[in-house]
């Protein structure tokens, strides 16, 4: 059975522990998390979950099934493939050497990255995109030293039908 990325969004009532109980459905039947975002919507009382794992095709109608027992799921969302729009936050706090800062200052420009802080010898970036844009950005800032990475995962919402 070969393996795909599917990402669910899991909307929930926004009660303590809903969280855990959604995870345990995901690995009592032995699947892995591979990104998570939670976040309240603009509604206070519901969170969003967001959710990607590497599964065979059968996964989003037997992981929907088992999250739609959950009392407190009230919808469960399969946002993979076409029509859908991904994107991961990440901070990177990268070292920003004297006499390589001009170079580093060009490709935060280039690649598309903010800065948010700016330390004697670091700055912190803040760097949007795909999963294959994250990691090519990661992938080039590894040249002036990564400190520090931090990343939120997948969210996804419905884009439509796309305009040619």
């Amino acid at each position: 059975m070969s393996s795909e990325e599917h990402t669910l969004t899991i909307l929930v009532n926004n009660q303590p522990g809903v969280l855990s109980r959604v995870a345990g459905v995901f690995s009592s039947r032995g699947y892995n998390i591979r990104t998570l975002c939670v976040a309240e919507t603009q509604d206070a009382t519901v969170s969003r979950i967001t959710v990607t794992s590497r599964a065979g095709s059968d996964f989003t109608d037997k992981i929907k099934k088992q999250l739609e027992k959950l009392v407190d799921v009230t919808e469960v969302l399969d946002y993979s493939g076409p029509g859908y729009t991904h994107r991961e936050l990440m901070l990177v706090r990268v070292r920003s050497e004297r006499e390589k800062f001009a170079e580093l200052l060009r490709a935060v420009e280039i690649l598309g990255c903010r800065i948010l802080v700016r330390h004697k010898d670091s700055l912190v970036l803040e760097v949007t995109g795909d999963r294959e844009e994250t990691a090519a950005v990661l992938a080039y800032l590894e040249q002036f030293g990564i400190l520090e990475v931090n990343r939120t995962g997948y969210i996804a919402l419905y884009a439509g039908q796309m305009v040619s």
